[in-house]
């Protein structure tokens, strides 16, 4: 069974920037689609866990923190940045 995943609006809005900003679109919005892809899989066991039930997930260039609530089956993205690899 999948989960439902959701950007919480300061997300939604850092993307949008990191998109308008980025040298190659591109690569923002293939990451941003594998995210939502692994995330709505099994986002429990993508990712490390951290503190107060929160997750990490970097899928270069990005990485999200999100939180998951197993028992709704829905995922939250609470916050996105953008690195770069080299």
């Amino acid at each position: 069974m999948k989960y439902t995943v959701v950007w919480l609006a300061v997300a939604l809005d850092e993307l949008a920037r990191l998109y308008n900003d980025a040298p190659n679109r591109e690569l923002v919005t293939a990451a941003s689609n594998r995210i939502d892809r692994l995330l709505s899989r099994d986002p429990e066991e993508v990712g490390e866990s951290r503190s107060n039930g929160r997750r990490i997930l970097l899928e270069a260039p990005l990485g999200v923190i999100y939180t998951v609530r197993a028992d709704d089956r829905l995922v939250e993205v609470g916050y996105v940045w953008a690195f770069q690899t080299r």
